[in-house]
């Protein structure tokens, strides 16, 4: 059948070459976002990657299987996007009349994008859903787009995909010892901020308990309430702001500002990167919510460890309005 399929794609069948490349596309999508780090550059690479097999299918030998070449098409168009484009710049920050606290930093990784869960390949066991959850979770993203193009792509390629290091080494067009010793600089180099408590499993009474308590809190304007339900050493970043605070003092100083004026939010539950999120929305003195961003928890615990506010402009890649219709009692 597949090399019937292939003969069919060969001779311009274009449902024979979806037929060979759907099965592959949700992962290969995802291969591009950790790459990427950014879920639009990752859609696009993936649209790439496609049609550069849809017009290269007869350079395919059978060698390898259609996953595996796929694959190294996919890499190597993420590998061309990485040292060709001008990553996002940094923007500044733009909430009218309200002044932000004095960072603790200035972070680097100011394209990161959120991924919807929805889109992710559903892991055939529990135990592949976890590892999931970890490889796209944004700490991980984050942590891969510091490292040299190369190192990204061998990391990935190698531990969390687990592909043998010839067939790394063929994807690439180079050596074994090449691939062996880029791992290992990878590893080396991959900064993560150390692990705290782990998170309780998606849609359990614990998670859920944390997740409500947020959103309450969070529409509430209740500071009090919200801060309690941080660690002590909580990260909140804003990408494309480069801005970031660790801790919870200053943490509950940025909340406290973002309340200020009266202002008050309601917020619409989804998921990014396997992690609890919210869309979030201003309410107007007419009733009317207008989106302001997306917000993702890291949880530890029972507590929040991180939070990540993305711009408004990515609430379309997860099915929510850019606005909410008017409320009599909004928020």
């Amino acid at each position: 059948m597949g090399t019937e399929l292939i003969g069919r794609a060969r001779a311009g069948d274009g449902e024979a070459f979806r037929v060979l490349t759907e099965p592959h596309r949700r992962e290969l999508q995802v291969h591009c976002y950790r790459m990427l780090g950014s879920y639009q550059d990752a859609e696009d690479a993936l649209q790439d990657t496609l049609l550069s097999a849809w017009r290269g299918l007869e350079g395919f030998d059978g060698r390898a299987s259609i996953r595996t070449w796929l694959y190294r098409i996919a890499t190597n168009r993420c590998l061309s996007a990485l040292r060709a484009a001008a990553r996002r710049p940094a923007k500044a920050w733009d909430i009218p009349g309200i002044e932000p606290p004095e960072p603790t930093r200035l972070g680097e990784v100011v394209w990161l994008e959120p991924f919807p869960d929805a889109l992710l390949p559903t892991p055939p066991s529990p135990e592949a859903w976890y590892e999931q959850r970890e490889s796209v979770s944004l700490a991980f993203v984050t942590a891969l787009q510091v490292l040299p193009p190369r190192q990204l792509a061998v990391l990935v390629l190698r531990d969390v995909l687990g592909f043998p290091a010839g067939e790394v080494a063929a994807m690439l067009d180079t050596t074994v010892d090449s691939v062996k010793s880029a791992l290992k600089r990878a590893r080396a180099g991959l900064r993560r901020r150390p692990a705290g408590e782990p998170a309780p499993a998606p849609g359990s009474a614990a998670e859920q308990a944390v997740v409500a308590n947020f959103a309450r809190a969070w529409e509430t304007a209740d500071i009090d309430a919200l801060v309690a339900l941080l660690t002590d050493d909580v990260f909140v970043s804003m990408p494309p702001l480069p801005l970031e605070y660790e801790g919870r003092d200053v943490v509950g100083r940025l909340c406290e500002g973002l309340f200020g004026a009266g202002r008050r939010f309601a917020l619409v539950p989804t998921r990014a990167n396997g992690q609890p999120a919210f869309g979030a929305y201003l309410c107007a003195p007419s009733g009317i919510r207008h989106g302001t961003g997306l917000y993702v928890l890291t949880l530890a615990g029972e507590r929040i460890s991180a939070l990540t506010r993305f711009e408004n402009s990515v609430l379309p890649a997860f099915g929510l309005p850019r606005s909410l219709p008017e409320s009599r009692n909004p928020g």
